[in-house]
């Protein structure tokens, strides 16, 4: 279902709508350690990736009648700028807990977005009947093949950037981005190792993957609001992470906060909190990972000025 090939059509599609993000190198974090700079993405996050690919893979009539799409910020983001582009109706559900800030980038590009739900699970269920009552394409933040090969364009992307590769970390939500580009790197190079990282707040997909069954995990407050939630019954994200990850870490909410300071200092860069999972867990590990060529997914920088200065403050 996700393969090379899918992960590079999907390079194609979507070249002219997304960019290119470049690496840079982070010597503070360790020897031949690099950042990969989705933070520096359009819409500030990889989501747009996903989203613009499953757009774009839709038969044009039924493009047409617009879509709908659930989301903590930034999948929505994605697809509002996609539907932005391609002159399509975009309507955006999130939880009740979001971001103010996204939710108010999601509105400044066109769609139409209301708050629902606490959960992303309850916000996805809602918004999947919304789609199928007005016959609209529902477009998964992480549940669906074209979002997982679009976000697997990272990957591929890694593969021409980093020469000789031999870790990735990733923070994980739903699966979408560590699915595709552990598919595609995996396909190349299955030495390469895949690490998952999650906030001990919110280790949904790994606590799913323990369990050998997709499971309902209790969620709290992180600064890692992408990847918050539970993992949606039946996901194809599942089976893809279990058979691609070859090793998790959580991490602490102190530990993240620590790592956007650290970017904002080495770096002079903005990351949301998710990204400082990834980060985080590679300062965890970096003594087991001190001699290998790793690169670290900055997967967004969408974090509100206030929580951001929070965070700045210590």
């Amino acid at each position: 279902m996700i393969t090379q090939n899918t992960i590079e059509a999907a390079v194609d599609r979507i070249g002219a709508f997304v960019r290119r993000t470049p690496v840079d190198e982070a010597p503070k974090l360790g020897t031949n350690v690099w950042l990969k700079l989705e933070n520096q993405q359009l819409t500030g996050s990889f989501k747009i990736r996903g989203a613009t690919n499953a757009i774009l893979s839709m038969p044009a009539a039924q493009r047409a009648r617009g879509v709908v799409t659930a989301s903590s910020g930034n999948h929505g983001l994605g697809v509002a700028y996609a539907a932005r582009k391609l002159g399509i109706a975009a309507t955006v559900f999130v939880p009740t807990s979001t971001d103010e800030a996204k939710v108010n980038a999601i509105r400044a590009l066109g769609a139409t977005i209301d708050k629902v739900g606490d959960d992303c699970v309850h916000t996805e269920a809602y918004a999947r009947l919304l789609a199928d009552k007005t016959q609209r394409a529902f477009i998964s933040p992480y549940n669906d093949p074209d979002i997982v090969a679009g976000q697997g364009t990272v990957g591929h992307e890694l593969m021409q950037q980093v020469a000789g590769l031999e870790a990735v970390f990733v923070a994980i939500g739903g699966g979408g981005l560590i699915a595709g580009i552990g598919t595609y790197l995996k396909s190349l190079n299955p030495h390469i190792r895949i690490v998952g990282c999650s906030p001990a707040a919110s280790p949904a997909m790994q606590r799913c993957i323990e369990a050998g069954k997709i499971i309902d995990v209790p969620c709290r407050p992180t600064l890692s609001g992408a990847t918050a939630g539970g993992v949606e019954p039946g996901s194809i994200t599942f089976d893809l992470c279990r058979d691609v990850i070859d090793e998790f870490v959580i991490v602490g909410e102190g530990a993240i906060a620590q790592s956007m300071r650290d970017i904002m200092d080495s770096h002079h860069m903005v990351i949301e909190g998710a990204a400082g999972v990834a980060v985080a867990g590679y300062q965890q590990l970096a003594h087991r990972y001190a001699t290998a060529t790793t690169a670290i997914v900055l997967c967004g920088a969408n974090v509100s000025r206030a929580t951001f200065a929070k965070v700045l403050a210590g």
